[in-house]
Formats: C-alpha cells, sequence, structure tokens
C-alpha cells in the first residue's frame, strides 16, 4: 500500500470518525427534543379539558345525556383525550389504558402529575396523566402514540449514517488527490534517486525547490550528491594521475633490471643496480604519499592539542642533520592548536622538505610559528607567477622542478591536511625565494603557562 493511500484512508477515518461521534451525540439529543416537544404537547392538551368539557356540555345540552363526560377518548389530531370522572380504584378500562393506583391518588390530589408509556390495542403510547382543573376528583388523560416521532427519527439515523459515508468517502477522495500533488516532490526526487541509482550518473540535478521539509530534504541530496560526484572524481582524478606518475619510474626499473639480468658481469651493472635502487626509493616514496593523502583525506583517526612551535623545532631538528650545507632560522612563539600530531607533523615536514630542496648549498631557511600561522621560507630562485596557482595541485611539477627528485604530492598533502584541520595553505607573495604558510585555528583556552619540556 503506498503513501497516498494510506493517507486518503486516514483522512476518510478521520471524517468518518468525526461524523461518527456526531451522530452518537446529535440523535439522542434530537430524540430527546421530540420526546420533550410531545410532553409539551401532551400537557397544552390536558390544559385544554375544560374547554373539551364545556363545548360538550353544550352540544349534549337538553339530551339524556347532558352533564355526562363520554368515557372514550376524543380524538385531537394525533392526541388523544380522555376524562376520567370520579375514579374510585384502580382497574381495567374498556376504553382506553386501564387505570392505576397512581391514578386514583392524581385525581383525589394526593398524586402529582406524571408520564408514563403503555400498550392499548397494540399500540404504545406516551400518556400524561393529571387532575381536571378545577374538578376535584376528576382525571384527564392525554396520550399519543409513540409511533410519531419514529419516521423523524428513522430519517434523521438515515441521513446520519448517509452522511457519514458520503463524507468519509469524499474526504478519502480528497485527501488522495491533496496527497497526489503535496507528494508530488516527492515522487519527483524518488524517480531522480532512482535514475541516479540505476545510470551511476551523480550529475543529474535533483529537484531541491520549496523551503519545507521535502525541500530541505531535496537539498540535502543534492549536497550528497554533488559531494559524492566531486569525491568520485576525486578518486579517478587521484587514480589516472598516480597510473601515470607510476608508469614512469615503473618503465625504467624494469629496463634497468631486464639489462642487469642479461649480463651481470658488465661493468654497468653497479650503475644499473644503483639507478634501480634509486627508482625503486622514488617508487617507495610516490607509494607512501600516495597512502598518505589518501589517509589525511578523512577525518583524523586522533586529535589532541598540539604545540605546533615544538613540532616545527622537532622537523627543523630533523632536517639539519640531513641537510647540513643549509642553515636554518626559527622564530617560533608558543602555538597551541588542535589536531592529528602525525598529520601536522608531516604537513610541516613536507614544507621544510620542499624548502631545503629548493635552497641552494648554504642558503637559508626560515621558519616562524606565530598565532596558528607556519611560515616557511626559503632562499631559493622563487616560484614564477605562472606556478603559484598549481603549487598545491596533485602530481604538478613544473618545468624546473623535474630536475628535482620528488612525486609533486608533497604539497598536496600540506593543502589536504590543512583543509582537514579547518586551515589553509598558500603561497604568500615575496621578493626572493619562495615563502609558503599554513595556517591553522588556535585553541582559544590555555589551561597552562607555555613552558618548554625537557
Amino acid at each position: 500500500m503506498n503513501l497516498r493511500t494510506r493517507l486518503a484512508i486516514a483522512g476518510g477515518s478521520i471524517a468518518a470518525g468525526a461524523l461518527v461521534l456526531v451522530s452518537v451525540v446529535l440523535y439522542p439529543a434530537v430524540e430527546a427534543s421530540l420526546r420533550g416537544q410531545i410532553d409539551k404537547s401532551l400537557v397544552a392538551a390536558a390544559g385544554q379539558a375544560p374547554d373539551v368539557a364545556k363545548a360538550i356540555k353544550e352540544k349534549f345540552r337538553g339530551t339524556s345525556n347532558e352533564g355526562a363526560f363520554p368515557a372514550v377518548p376524543l380524538g385531537i389530531g394525533s392526541t388523544q383525550l380522555q376524562i376520567v370522572p370520579d375514579p374510585v380504584r384502580a382497574g381495567p378500562s374498556p376504553q382506553f389504558v386501564d387505570l392505576t393506583v397512581r391514578d386514583v391518588e392524581v385525581a383525589n390530589g394526593a398524586a402529582a402529575a406524571y408520564f408514563r408509556n403503555a400498550v392499548y390495542n397494540g399500540v404504545a403510547y406516551r400518556i400524561y396523566t393529571a387532575p381536571f382543573p378545577g374538578a376535584p376528583g376528576t382525571l384527564v388523560r392525554t396520550a399519543i402514540p409513540q409511533s410519531d416521532p419514529a419516521p423523524t427519527l428513522w430519517k434523521l439515523a438515515w441521513l446520519l449514517t448517509a452522511s457519514t459515508v458520503a463524507a468519509g468517502l469524499l474526504a478519502a477522495l480528497a485527501s488522495r488527490l491533496a496527497a497526489r500533488r503535496v507528494l508530488r516532490p516527492v515522487r519527483q526526487l524518488t524517480e531522480t534517486v532512482e535514475m541516479i541509482r540505476t545510470t551511476g550518473d551523480l550529475a543529474i540535478p535533483i529537484p531541491a525547490d520549496g523551503q519545507d521539509e521535502i525541500g530541505r530534504l531535496g537539498s540535502a541530496f543534492a549536497g550528497m550528491t554533488a559531494a559524492l560526484d566531486e569525491s568520485v572524481g576525486a578518486q579517478r582524478r587521484l587514480v589516472a594521475d598516480a597510473s601515470h606518475e607510476l608508469r614512469t619510474p615503473l618503465t625504467s626499473l624494469t629496463v634497468n633490471l631486464e639489462l642487469l639480468a642479461e649480463d651481470l658481469a658488465d661493468t654497468q651493472a653497479p650503475h644499473l643496480a644503483a639507478e634501480a635502487l634509486d627508482q625503486a626509493g622514488e617508487l617507495k616514496t610516490l607509494i607512501n604519499d600516495l597512502v598518505d593523502l589518501a589517509r589525511y583525506g578523512h577525518p583524523a583517526f586522533h586529535t589532541e592539542d598540539v604545540r605546533l612551535d615544538l613540532v616545527a623545532e622537532r622537523v627543523a631538528a630533523r632536517a639539519t642533520r640531513r641537510a647540513a650545507q643549509i642553515g636554518f632560522d626559527l622564530t617560533c612563539a608558543p602555538t597551541l592548536v588542535h589536531g592529528d600530531p602525525d598529520a601536522l607533523e608531516r604537513a610541516v615536514a613536507n614544507l621544510v622538505d620542499n624548502a631545503v630542496k629548493w635552497s641552494p648549498s648554504g642558503g637559508r631557511v626560515l621558519i616562524s610559528v606565530k598565532e596558528g600561522i607556519l611560515d616557511v621560507a626559503d632562499t631559493g630562485p622563487g616560484i614564477p607567477d605562472s606556478d603559484l596557482k598549481f603549487v598545491f595541485d596533485r602530481f604538478y611539477r613544473s618545468p624546473a622542478a623535474r630536475a628535482h627528485p620528488g612525486s609533486g604530492l608533497g604539497l598536496a598533502i600540506v593543502r589536504q591536511v590543512a583543509e582537514a584541520h579547518g586551515g589553509t595553505a598558500e603561497v604568500v607573495p615575496c621578493h626572493s625565494g619562495a615563502l609558503l604558510r599554513l595556517k591553522l585555528p588556535v585553541c582559544s583556552e590555555h589551561a597552562e603557562p607555555w613552558a618548554t619540556p625537557s
């Protein structure tokens, strides 16, 4: 059962239930009102008994029945009126409903007038018994067949039943039509998502009109597919670039190994072996960079407060041991950031290694850390203006850089680490050399005064 049908059933059930509730209240109220009107008409008819008695006396004046009341009830419309003079005891009445003890008491003034239901000749009556006005000891009874309000009540019952059924069906139809219109965006969204699933094309536009919940759902789906499309595209570009970068060293390594295998006694064997080792090292570096690039593209597994200045000092100390021909100048102020310690250290190391690679022998690398900003400057040839916007791209190597070792992934890792920590990586214009900047958000609270651990 689809959602439109369920909404239609729910709407029809609510409308029908409401009308059933109204009917349960209305029918007894109408019935009580009709009964009340009958009782009022009986009381009014009993009040007309003196006028009826007077008319009877006038009619029989001068006859043998003068002064006598007919025992047979008189019909006044649908109302029966009976005057019973001097009822001395209860008992059967051949003309009408039997007299009761209470009737005798009412005639004698010992009981008040009252209503009761009785059957005479197979007909159910509503009877009102009261003392005759101005004539103690005389009884007047008025009666109306109880079947009189029955047709009205039956019509009302049928009307309420038919109205309930009709209203429920109309409400169900209206609910289904309304649901079809309201759920149209959901249907369109579902069809689009199913098309994306079938075709695998994440670029198919998703309808996201409106500011309601459905519009927000469409916007969320659109954002999700856009992010997924970007991720898939980045993955495909990474695979394509990696395959291109891996092909060259693999080909060269294979050729050198084949030549080495042909004649191990060849005087070129040591050179070929050294070339193969160098190329294997390049492959190892490239693979490690690819692994790091993929790892740093996801949320860090472990994060903590990190002293960025201490990280820079450790990286500089290692670089000093590896590149003794390069001088290092550090200007580090205590700076606390929150992030993955390994990722941050790798990013700083890549910046320093890049500066070392481009600095000439005897050059200097300047490292500065302050308020979440780490600057690494070198005294090399600088970065051409045409290359500035590509510096942090994956596998990008300028024509001048192709003579130097490297995979073209080091600075890409720096940018990816920066973005994963809510920061940025950028090239800062300078007069000589190159200045690369890593900017990270600093921690807002410092629990202890800065102290360099021993």
